[in-house]
């Protein structure tokens, strides 16, 4: 995908030229390394014969996972056995063809297979090799197992997250893996900033990217309120409004949409109103502006609701299913679907979010096979017929 108006026929990806080498698992690392694909990047995913623990995630048609599929696609594949002396040195060979490394493993792991940083470097000073784990590389938690949902508590999200919901006391429950995607961003970040930093010094880095960290950067406003006396609202600010069929999301966030809402219920008097004209007094008293607009919403339809509030340039929206809001037109004008065939069929994946207008953003059309590139990739590091059959435990094959 490029900027609307553009020829994407005279272009190409960003990271085109670049191999990577993936060893992450499930979500993290891999939806790192598949940002760096679409981006044009020659990603190899490396993989055991019964391939990662993603391969068997719903929905699966024909042995294959679209959720699988989502985070791999435009990734080449190839089958090494790392315990092995023989699947070690063709990873060593390929680290000097390299640019840059993903690992998500937990931290000693690639020390004990002599595949760490410090080893790889000198094979191949210019690798950028990108650790991502859920305490950081060292330190007392360093070791510790991590996955997302363990990570939202411990980073203290989930009890922030809780403190906006009036009444309760108990955590919620965890289905979005909000730390895998969103640490596997600043990786993919961070390698990008490797990359600019090694045109001018010639050298790679090793980076490492700690999942706790990631999530405590979503809590902007408490990592402050932590270290001073704030007094919370009585009510959060920023909550649903029932309408007659539904709920609605509204966000008063500035004096304009202040004045818009005022309208929209029919309170103009009450932006001079001694409880809400100052923004410290309305934040005091907004259960009491809330209920009011209440009294205005539940009288009107969600479709009437959203239309009075975007009149007059609320940030509003209904709340809808992701089945709902990828039905949206105007994800269908940025084109922020795309078709991936694999062994079970057609499925739908996300684009990146952003366009360039000087580079190719796009993903894949068809996703490899398990060790679909073994071959290519064991000749490439100078496997004969004979060591590539014994390689995969069958007789040469000649053709």
């Amino acid at each position: 995908m490029s900027v609307s108006g553009n020829d994407e026929g005279n272009l190409t990806g960003s990271y085109s030229g670049l191999r990577v080498l993936d060893f992450s698992t499930t979500i993290a690392g891999p939806h790192c390394t598949r940002m760096l694909a679409d981006l044009g990047a020659e990603v190899i995913k490396i993989e055991t014969s019964e391939g990662e623990t993603m391969r068997t995630r719903p929905p699966v048609r024909n042995t294959c996972s679209t959720a699988f599929g989502q985070l791999n696609v435009g990734k080449r594949s190839l089958v090494l056995d790392l315990k092995s002396p023989e699947g070690v040195e063709a990873v060593r060979r390929l680290v000097r063809t390299a640019d840059i490394l993903v690992e998500n493993f937990r931290p000693g792991v690639m020390r004990r297979l002599k595949l760490d940083y410090a080893s790889l470097h000198k094979l191949n000073p210019k690798l950028i090799y990108c650790s991502i784990s859920g305490y950081g590389q060292t330190g007392p938690s360093a070791e510790l197992p991590a996955y997302a949902p363990v990570i939202h508590a411990a980073s203290g999200y989930e009890m922030a997250h809780l403190a906006y919901q009036p009444g309760r006391s108990r955590p919620d429950y965890c289905g979005i893996y909000t730390a895998d995607v969103l640490t596997g961003v600043y990786a993919f970040g961070a390698i990008g900033a490797a990359l600019h930093q090694r045109r001018g010094s010639g050298q790679g880095q090793h980076i490492d990217v700690s999942m706790l960290e990631s999530m405590l950067g979503l809590t902007l406003n408490e990592v402050q309120w932590s270290q001073f006396d704030v007094k919370p609202t009585q009510r959060p600010m920023f909550g649903p409004i029932e309408t007659s069929d539904g709920y609605v999301m509204v966000a008063i966030a500035s004096e304009k949409t202040f004045r818009g809402l005022m309208k929209v219920i029919g309170q103009p008097e009450w932006i001079s109103d001694p409880r809400f004209a100052i923004y410290s007094d309305r934040r005091e008293n907004w259960a009491s502006l809330m209920n009011g607009v209440e009294a205005w919403s539940r009288t009107v339809t969600t479709e009437r609701c959203l239309a009075a509030l975007n009149g007059e340039g609320v940030p509003s929206s209904a709340y809808r299913t992701v089945a709902e809001a990828l039905c949206d037109p105007q994800l269908a004008h940025r084109g922020a679907l795309a078709e991936v065939e694999d062994g079970g069929g057609i499925f739908r994946v996300m684009n990146l979010p952003f366009r360039m207008s000087g580079a190719v953003v796009s993903v894949a059309k068809r996703m490899s096979t398990l060790g679909e590139h073994t071959r290519v990739y064991l000749k490439e590091i100078g496997l004969s017929e004979d060591e590539i059959a014994a390689f995969a435990g069958n007789k040469a094959v000649r053709g």
